[in-house]
C-alpha cells in the first residue's frame, strides 16, 4: 500500500488486550473516570437547544478566545491578548497545527524523551527529522533536561517541543529552567513548540506550573498549546487552543480552516462555561492530589522499584530494576493481574524499563488496581 506510515501505540496494544479481558481496571490511558463539569454539559445542551450548530469563526467562538485571554492573563505573569488565541479540535490539533505552521519536510526537530508518542509522530509525518534527547533519571527517582545537551542539539534544529508538566514523567521545568530553555532557543534561532496541557495539575501549591507565557516576550518564536481534556475533564470534547506570537494568527487560522475547519460551537460554549468554573477545577486538582498519594503508598517498599511522587501531570512513572522488555511485562500484568498499565517503551526507548499508571482515578478503583499491580511487581522482582 502507497500509505504513509508511523510507528504504532504500544499503549493500544495493551488496551486492545485489556478490552477482550473481562474485570481488567484501565489504567494505561491519559484519562480520568471523573465527569466532565456540570456548567459545561449544561452549556453544552443550552447551545444545542439554542441551534448552535452552524459554521462558526474558525478562529475561535469571540466568547472564548476572549475568556481564555483574561484566563491565561490572570494566570501568568504577563498579559496574553485575544488576538493571540487560536481555537483547536483538540489539544492534539493545537499540536498537529504548531508543527503545520513551523516545520517543513526534512527539518530537524527535538522532543525531550520520554514522550508521549503522538508528538513526535505528528513532527514525522510533516516529514521532519525527530532527534529525542533524553531526560536524565535520577538515582531518587524524577528527571532532570541536559541543557548542555538541550544547546547542541538545537545547533540547526528548527523547532524544540517542550512538555512540562511532562506525560508521562511528571518532570516540570521551574521557571529557571524555562528561562534557560527561552535562551537557547532565542540563541539557536529554533521554533519552541510548548505543550502545557497540564499545566494546572501541579502539586506544590502553585495555580500553575511555570510557563513560557509567564517569560516569552509577544514576538518570540513560541506557540503554547493547551487543551480542556486534562484540566477540566473533558477528554472527549476535543477542545484545544494555541497562543501564537504576536501578528501570527490570520496565518495561523488559515492552516486550521485547512486542516480540521475550526470547532463546533456547542462544544466551544462548553469551553467558556468550564474556564469560569474555578471550583471543579480544584476539585479534579484535589482529585488528583489524593490519588497520587494513593499509588505512592502502594508502590513504596517494593524491592527493585524506583519511583517519586511527579510534581506535576497524573501519572506515576514506575521504574522497575531489570525490566527489559515494559511491553511483555505490561501484557502479563493484563492477563495475570487484572491491571493495564502503559509500558514505558511507548514512550521511547528513554522509557524503556518504566510503567505509566494513571491516578487520576477514584479512590475504590486505584486501591484495588495497585493492590493488584504490586503483587506483579513484586512477581518481577523475585
Amino acid at each position: 500500500m502507497d500509505i504513509i506510515k508511523i510507528p504504532g501505540s504500544r499503549i493500544l496494544d495493551i488496551a486492545r488486550i485489556a478490552f477482550e479481558t473481562p474485570g481488567v481496571d484501565l489504567l494505561c490511558f491519559g484519562e480520568s473516570d471523573q465527569p466532565s463539569p456540570p456548567s459545561a454539559v449544561a452549556a453544552a445542551i443550552a447551545a444545542l437547544d439554542a441551534g448552535e450548530t452552524r459554521y462558526s469563526d474558525v478562529r475561535g467562538l469571540p466568547e472564548l478566545r476572549c475568556a481564555l485571554a483574561e484566563y491565561l492573563t490572570g494566570l501568568h505573569a504577563r498579559p496574553v491578548s485575544e488576538d493571540r488565541i487560536q481555537i483547536t479540535a483538540s489539544g492534539m490539533a493545537a499540536v498537529a497545527t504548531a508543527l503545520a505552521a513551523t516545520v517543513r519536510a526534512g527539518e530537524r526537530v527535538v522532543l525531550h524523551s520520554p514522550a508521549w508518542p503522538n508528538v513526535g509522530n505528528a513532527a514525522r509525518v510533516r516529514g521532519a527529522q525527530v532527534d529525542e534527547l533524553a531526560l536524565t533519571a535520577l538515582a531518587e527517582g524524577g528527571f532532570r533536561m541536559d541543557f548542555d545537551r538541550l544547546d547542541s542539539m538545537l545547533d540547526g534544529a528548527r523547532a524544540f517541543i517542550l512538555n512540562s508538566p511532562n506525560n508521562p514523567t511528571g518532570w516540570t521545568a521551574t521557571r529557571d529552567e524555562l528561562q534557560t530553555i527561552l535562551q537557547i532557543a532565542r540563541r539557536r534561532k529554533a521554533w519552541l513548540i510548548s505543550d502545557e496541557v497540564y499545566s494546572r495539575l501541579v502539586y506544590d501549591g502553585a495555580p500553575a506550573a511555570p510557563s513560557l507565557l509567564d517569560i516569552a516576550e509577544p514576538s518570540d518564536r513560541v506557540i503554547v498549546c493547551n487543551s480542556f481534556s486534562k484540566t477540566w475533564v473533558m477528554t472527549g470534547w476535543r477542545l484545544g487552543w494555541l497562543v501564537v506570537p504576536e501578528g501570527a494568527r490570520d496565518a495561523i487560522t488559515e492552516l486550521v480552516e485547512v486542516m480540521h475547519s475550526g470547532v463546533a460551537p456547542f462544544v466551544q460554549h462548553a469551553g467558556v462555561a468550564a474556564v469560569r468554573d474555578t471550583e471543579a477545577l480544584s476539585r479534579f486538582r484535589e482529585h488528583c492530589a489524593n490519588g497520587r498519594e494513593l499509588v505512592g503508598e502502594a508502590l513504596s517498599g517494593i524491592n527493585r522499584v524506583h519511583y517519586a511522587a511527579p510534581d506535576g501531570a497524573f501519572y506515576a512513572f514506575v521504574g522497575v530494576e531489570g525490566l527489559a522488555d515494559s511491553l511483555a511485562f505490561a501484557k502479563r500484568v493484563v492477563h495475570e493481574h487484572k491491571v493495564a498499565v502503559a509500558p514505558g517503551i511507548a514512550f521511547g526507548d528513554a522509557g524503556e524499563g518504566y510503567l505509566r499508571v494513571c491516578f487520576a482515578q477514584s479512590a475504590d478503583k486505584l486501591e484495588s488496581a495497585m493492590t493488584r499491580l504490586r503483587d506483579g511487581l513484586r512477581a518481577q522482582a523475585a
